[in-house]
């Protein structure tokens, strides 16, 4: 009797399964805030790296190989960039997919105040969470920006040498560098805001 009546209380879900898909919302969040981390660390990596591309390049016997060492560095922060991106998208679908599901289950509803009253909250909710995702989505573009700055700076460096030069790189390193800490605030909040949309909302539900 026990066993049938946990297995019947484990396989209930309502129509729309919303349990589920605030599990798969919530688990998103920490993915994205995982990537974030990881992206962060592998910038501030590029940038330590690019920091001493004068330095090492004029103590290399091989000028190509340390070239070729700092665009894999930044390959990688290309990488990371991407992934980011890839679990936001990922946020922004589980978010969707969220909201949608219970807009269907709000709209099946007899009681028509309920009903009137739930849709005036949901799309309350949408609209500012949509706010969310579009400053995320910006913070994102702006990391994709500073790594296209930094590749062209290690392109210039890269001719300058060629041409028995060192060129300076020191105005656009700096201009990097003092734009991640903003950037990353960003998405720090973005992610703070996602929390508070589901622990304040989403997980009362």
């Amino acid at each position: 009797l026990f066993l049938i009546l946990f297995l019947a209380t484990s396989c209930y879900k309502g129509p729309e399964d919303l349990p589920k898909r605030k599990k798969a919302f919530k688990a998103q969040i920490s993915g994205f805030e995982s990537q974030k981390d990881k992206t962060h660390k592998k910038v501030e990596e590029g940038i330590a790296n690019l920091g001493t591309i004068q330095e090492a390049l004029q103590s290399a016997e091989n000028t190509d190989a340390e070239f070729k060492r700092v665009y894999s560095q930044w390959n990688k922060v290309d990488k990371n960039i991407k992934d980011l991106y890839k679990e936001y998208e990922n946020l922004k679908n589980d978010a969707e997919s969220l909201f949608g599901a219970m807009d269907r289950q709000t709209e099946s509803l007899s009681d028509a105040k309920m009903k009137s009253e739930l849709t005036t909250a949901l799309a309350k909710s949408r609209s500012e969470y949509e706010v969310t995702l579009t400053k995320t989505q910006s913070a994102i573009a702006k990391l994709e920006g500073l790594h296209n700055e930094a590749i062209d700076i290690i392109k210039g460096v890269e001719v300058a040498v060629a041409l028995g030069q060192i060129a300076q790189i020191t105005d656009g390193l700096k201009s990097i560098e003092s734009r991640i800490p903003v950037i990353m605030e960003e998405l720090n909040f973005t992610i703070q805001e996602s929390k508070e949309f589901y622990e304040q909302r989403i997980g009362e539900i």
